[in-house]
Parts: C-alpha cells; sequence; structure tokens
C-alpha cells in the first residue's frame, strides 16, 4: 500500500511540473513576441523634419525671433544639429547602440542607422568648431563649442558611468549654449563665419565620408566571376554578409542626416551659393540623398547579384550616394573658383 502511495504522488508531482512547465513556456512565448513587437516600433526611423521650423521654435522659445521673423546668420546649420542629436536620444527607444537588454542588444540595424547619423553630426560639430565660428586659423575656439564638439565623439557602446546619452545630452546642451550667445544680446557673443571656403572644407570631409560608403555598399554585391590570383592585391574588400545589412542601415541613417544638414546650409549659405552660381547644385544633392529615404517593402535587405534574380538594395543605395557625392565633388569646384 506504501509503494501505491508513493508512486501516486510521484506522478501527481510529474503532472504539477508539467503543468508549471507549459506556464513558463507559455509565458517565455508571450514575452517574445512582445519583445519582438517592441523591436520593430524601436526600428522605425525617425520622420524628416523641418529644419527652418525647428529653429525658429528654439529661437522663440528663447525670444530671439526679431520683428521680421529672420534668424541669424548660423542659427538654422547649429539648431538642425541640435536636433539631429535630440532626435538620437528621444527617438523610440532612445539611443540604442550602447543598450545591454533586449530587445535593444538584439537589434542591429537601427543602431547602425545612429552611428550614420552620429558620423555626420560629428563632421560638422567638428566644422563648427575649426572653421564656422572662427574667422580665421589664428583666432580662438569658441568656449561652448570646443566642448560640444568632444562629447559628440564619446563611445557610442558606453551604458553606464558615464553612459553615451548623457555625453551626448551634456553636448547638446553647450551647443545650446552657443545658439543662445549667437542670436542673443551677449557680451561675448558668438560667430558664425558663412564663407565659401568654411564650406568648402566641410563638404570635403562629407565627400570622404560618401565615397567610404558606397565603396562599400557596392562590394555587398555577389559576384560569380571567379578571381584571378594576379588581381588579388588590386580588388576591394568584400563586405561579409552579416555586415551587409548593417552598411545599408548607415548609409540610411547618413543620409537622413545630411539632408537635414545640407537644407540647413542652403538657408545659412545662401549669399556664398547664389554667388557661385551653387545653389542648383546644393538642391541637386539634396535630391539625389532624398530618393535613399524611400520606404523598403522587403522585409530583408537582399543582395544578389548585379542582374540577378533577387533585387540588390544595396547596389541601388550605392547608386544614390555615389551620385550625391559626384554632385558634392562639383559644388565644392565652384565654391573653390573665384
Amino acid at each position: 500500500m506504501s509503494w501505491l502511495t508513493n508512486k501516486f504522488k510521484s506522478l501527481t508531482s510529474i503532472i504539477n511540473f508539467s503543468g508549471m512547465g507549459k506556464i513558463i513556456a507559455a509565458v517565455l512565448v508571450v514575452v517574445a513576441i512582445l519583445l519582438s513587437i517592441l523591436g520593430m516600433y524601436w526600428s522605425s526611423e525617425p520622420d524628416q523634419f523641418d529644419v527652418v521650423a525647428a529653429a525658429k521654435e528654439k529661437a522663440a522659445a528663447q525670444g530671439y525671433l526679431n520683428n521680421s521673423k529672420k534668424l541669424v546668420t548660423g542659427y538654422t546649420t547649429a539648431s538642425t544639429l541640435h536636433s539631429i542629436i535630440e532626435t538620437l536620444l528621444d527617438k523610440p527607444g532612445g539611443f540604442i547602440s550602447n543598450d545591454i537588454m533586449p530587445p535593444g542588444v538584439f537589434m542591429d540595424n537601427m543602431p547602425a542607422w545612429e552611428f550614420g547619423a552620429l558620423v555626420q553630426s560629428r563632421d560638422l560639430a567638428r566644422a563648427f568648431r575649426k572653421e564656422f565660428s572662427r574667422s580665421q586659423s589664428q583666432s580662438t575656439e569658441d568656449v561652448n563649442l570646443k566642448i560640444a564638439e568632444p562629447q559628440f565623439n564619446f563611445d557610442t557602446r558606453s551604458w553606464a558611468l558615464p553612459s553615451s546619452e548623457s555625453e551626448y545630452r551634456r553636448g547638446n546642451k553647450e551647443l545650446m549654449e552657443y545658439l543662445d550667445r549667437l542670436a542673443g544680446p551677449s557680451n561675448n557673443k558668438a560667430q558664425f563665419y558663412a564663407r565659401a571656403d568654411n564650406l568648402a572644407d566641410w563638404l570635403s570631409d562629407v565627400s570622404t565620408r560618401l565615397g567610404s560608403l558606397s565603396q562599400r555598399l557596392s562590394a555587398s554585391v555577389i559576384d560569380d566571376k571567379p578571381q584571378l590570383e594576379s588581381e588579388e592585391n588590386s580588388r576591394y574588400v568584400r563586405t561579409p554578409w552579416s555586415k551587409v545589412d548593417d552598411v545599408f542601415y548607415e548609409a540610411r541613417g547618413t543620409s537622413w542626416a545630411l539632408i537635414h544638414i545640407l537644407r540647413a546650409i542652403e538657408v545659412d549659405f545662401v549669399f556664398v551659393l547664389q554667388d557661385k552660381n551653387a545653389l542648383v547644385s546644393l538642391r541637386q544633392i539634396i535630391r539625389e540623398l532624398e530618393a535613399t529615404q524611400a520606404s523598403i517593402w522587403s522585409p530583408f535587405i537582399l543582395n544578389g547579384s548585379g542582374f540577378g534574380v533577387l533585387a540588390n538594395h544595396s547596389l541601388v543605395m550605392a547608386s544614390y550616394v555615389s551620385r550625391a557625392n559626384t554632385a558634392i565633388i562639383d559644388l565644392r569646384r565652384l565654391l573653390e573658383q573665384g
């Protein structure tokens, strides 16, 4: 009888454990589904914004708009840089590149997008510190920009002590103080020099970035042609298949940021561009970059051969980026002419 009782107790414990296991499994499935949905929401790219309206909103909040509702030269570009960083920090999911918890830790496309936008922000912040805010090479650096620029170059993977977000917010705070000094009646007034040489120098950095991106995107194409041994040293480095989507989204983030920056440049450098007959060239660059922001209808970034059955998203992106880069080279040539 005791033997039968023990068997019954063992069977009961197995049934209870099996029922608990099903509950745990169901909870895990629900959590996985919820994290997947949240990950998809966080992966949505931010919408484009009106750079002039955003700049006027900042200026109005500080009481810096005059009766004609015109912004001082340089305010739109600096405000756009501030808004790009703000978007990176405050978009759905916040800044994801340094996440150590799911779903952010499992995401790679959005961190690649963030990196592309951040690189353009860093280059623009450096241009502000080195050129836009200085009358000549021997002039003093701006007190706020010399702090803001290093802050934006902080490690994207740091999640604590300090976190990437806290360092970028500090940089944005210094940038906002530069904006206040640029537009406000400060005794230590900030400066912005909208000169052709300053713009050409920054465009040189942009061209270098786009040229590298175009190369990496093109290197994602599957090439069935046999490689000759003598060509090994002259061929470009193939983009690993696991990095194809990362390079694609880095290009999307880069283009998104550049679209806004160039729209702001059109406002602040309008007289220089008109004087050099370069306004049409700038708008052509913006149009090429806007094409990179078209909706992606495929659930995956496909990279078949150039004329194969499958689409090649990277090759299409490389085409737009390369054409924008060519237009930038032409624009620099116009700006450097007397």
